[in-house]
């Protein structure tokens, strides 16, 4: 097991050099450091002017160097200026450039600046993932009990009325985006004029004029159920869809298996044989997938969280990949990157321990 996990180890991190050198070479191109240069110095900037901002501020180099800066593995750059100003990756505004350090980056903790919000990156990506945790913990809270429990309900009599029905809600709601099932909540239950929140006014069942609110921006100083219903509803339900489609596959299977026959013809009653027997089996194969919805989460957010003004992790990756904010998308680009690999190390894991004949080999 731990070579296992050493081998797994070793290829997280050659996966996450690789990735992050792809993002910060497509983030790096000219085009996006003439942006740049123009948004944080002025729109009317000539060509000529354009070249020398890029190469006062340390982006002439080769990609390399400037990837190896940013990781921190290599000394940032230092550029003494016409008028004699000292500046680098490593020296901050005002301070002493004899004082500062050689290395300043992702392995020190330095994750630069914002140039949107004028802030480190650290502490808007801090800001930004302390909120979407909250959504996302929401989130796992209900889509995973309700995704098994249609999952193995469906799968216990295969072509059964109730199989059928449950099947259908899980394919509407796998097919259904994240974008539509939001505004028809928003529609159905946030708005004044439509939906079900007239009704319920003027038959006195709500005080205000809607069942739920149809923003999320008070959820960021105060999470209620009304503020954060709909687009905890809005993410879950396509997972929910998706758990239980392959919950009800899995458990179809195990429900075929020969010894679930055997104890079936013992005299076991078909509910000790759900519980005892065909349950822990067939939940093997959808833990999987349940802990590669986190990094589909990350995708979900990005959505709701700008569709209901939630400034979470999405809402700021949003803003960052908008305002080419170079230093926050980069800073974004690596905790999904963490996200996603250290997701699969875990089910790979989980998997293993879940799976003797996996552990046995």
């Amino acid at each position: 097991m731990l070579k296992f996990i050493v081998r797994r180890l070793g290829v997280m991190l050659l996966t996450a050099l690789a990735l992050t050198f792809i993002v910060f070479y497509l983030t790096n191109l000219p085009p996006n450091l003439e942006k740049l240069a123009k948004s944080e110095a002025s729109v009317r900037m000539s060509d000529e002017d354009v070249i020398k901002w890029i190469d006062n501020n340390g982006y002439s180099t080769s990609m390399v160097s400037r990837y190896g800066q940013w990781l921190g593995v290599l000394p940032g750059w230092v550029k003494t200026l016409e008028s004699g100003e000292v500046r680098g990756r490593c020296i901050a505004k005002g301070s002493d450039p004899a004082a500062a350090p050689s290395y300043c980056g992702l392995v020190q903790g330095s994750w630069g600046q914002s140039t949107v919000f004028k802030k480190p990156v650290t502490e808007v990506l801090s800001r930004g993932l302390s909120m979407t945790s909250w959504l996302m913990l929401s989130v796992m809270l209900v889509m995973v009990p309700v995704a098994l429990i249609l999952g193995v309900l469906s799968g216990m009599r295969e072509g059964s009325a109730t199989d059928r029905v449950l099947s259908t809600f899980a394919i509407g709601s796998t097919a259904t985006p994240e974008y539509v099932s939001g505004v028809i909540f928003v529609a159905l239950f946030a708005s004044a004029t439509a939906g079900i929140s007239p009704i319920l006014a003027d038959w006195g069942w709500i005080s205000g004029k809607t069942l739920f609110m149809g923003t999320a921006t008070s959820a960021m100083d105060k999470i209620t159920f009304w503020n954060f219903a709909l687009p905890v509803m809005t993410i879950a339900l396509y997972g929910i869809g998706y758990i239980a489609r392959m919950t009800r596959a899995s458990m179809t299977e195990v429900m075929t298996a020969q010894y679930i026959r055997t104890a079936r013809l013992k005299g076991v009653s078909f509910r000790q044989v759900v519980m005892k027997h065909a349950l822990r089996n067939a939940l093997i194969a959808p833990f999987t997938v349940i802990m590669l919805q986190f990094p589909w989460l990350l995708n979900g957010v990005v959505i709701v969280e700008t569709l209901f003004n939630y400034k979470g992790f999405g809402w700021t990756l949003v803003q960052a990949a908008t305002n080419n904010d170079i230093e926050l998308l980069l800073g974004c680009s690596v905790v999904a990157v963490l996200v996603v690999l250290v997701t699969q190390l875990i089910s790979d894991i989980g998997y293993v321990f879940l799976n003797p004949r996996i552990r046995l080999s």
